[in-house]
């Protein structure tokens, strides 16, 4: 009998930042493809660190596509957020055409909604609203685009979990190994509840103790650092503009335009779609 080939693609999230492992990171995907079967699975990892949604369609695309898996994931989206030439007309051309290359070779597809990284890193409030438009506009893109496409979607845009500290690796950004295994875990039963998932569902408990807090610091100081650094050559210059223009609404009292703009260029965005229903955000 031929084993389930599943394929994952994306950005660092699924690549598995936050959860070592011998060799490098491990991840939600590795611990999915795990239960996905109860003989042989084929797992295939594509996500790279950085990677937005351009790269998932002209490069991590056609090679997932060659291997005819039976399952994709497509994580993406959080990089698009946070670079200056965000743009979700084209955040929303990109996917479909992603989605569409999956299902049409009648892959079972995985997509997520996911959390705003303004949030997650505690920026101050002027900083993080700009980003937490951008992600709720590709939020609202991955939604609608899932249900055209019948994925199975995980909403983890909001989930009382995500809140949970303990979920999350010392950079804020990406999960530690409890996130990785709660994201495995709560695919795994959509999976099930889907009638495509038979294997063993995987363990919510981490195998390895959580980082110390001395430990977590070094990691700032060092790779959190050069992290923070790369960003920001691109988007700082842009994300004080962001942080302009919302400081000056609020003192004229006129936010709400920011909002009505945000779902206006989402609208357009979907409406450039074909056959597109515009689903309300998650």
């Amino acid at each position: 009998m031929r084993p389930v080939r599943f394929v994952s693609l994306g950005d660092s999230l699924t690549e598995g930042v936050g959860d070592p492992a011998a060799d490098g990171w491990r991840g939600w995907a590795a611990l999915l493809a795990d239960g996905l079967a109860e003989d042989r699975v084929e797992f295939t990892n594509l996500a790279v660190s950085g990677a937005q949604t351009r790269e998932v369609r002209e490069l991590q695309t056609p090679a997932a596509l060659a291997l005819g898996p039976d399952i994709a994931s497509v994580v993406i989206g959080v990089n698009d957020t946070l670079r200056c030439t965000f743009d979700i007309r084209a955040v929303a051309e990109r996917l479909d055409e992603v989605y569409a290359a999956f299902t049409g070779q009648g892959a079972t597809l995985l997509t997520a909604c996911l959390p705003d990284p303004g949030w997650m890193l505690g920026l101050p409030g002027a900083l993080a609203r700009p980003l937490a438009r951008r992600q709720r506009a590709v939020n609202r893109v991955v939604h609608a685009l899932s249900d055209r496409y019948g994925a199975v979607h995980l909403h983890a845009a909001e989930a009382d979990w995500i809140a949970d500290r303990a979920m999350w690796s010392a950079d804020r950004l990406h999960p530690g190994e409890r996130g990785h295994r709660q994201l495995a875990v709560r695919f795994h039963a959509l999976l099930v509840e889907d009638g495509r998932a038979t294997g063993t569902a995987p363990s919510p408990e981490p195998e390895l103790p959580a980082p110390t807090t001395s430990a977590s610091l070094l990691w700032l100081a060092t790779a959190g650092t050069a992290w923070v650094a790369r960003r920001c050559t691109d988007l700082l210059p842009q994300l004080l503009r962001l942080a302009a223009d919302e400081i000056g609404h609020r003192a004229r009292g006129t936010s709400a335009r920011l909002d009505v703009r945000a779902a206006a260029a989402v609208s357009a965005a979907l409406a450039a779609v074909p056959a597109v229903e515009q689903a309300d955000a998650v």
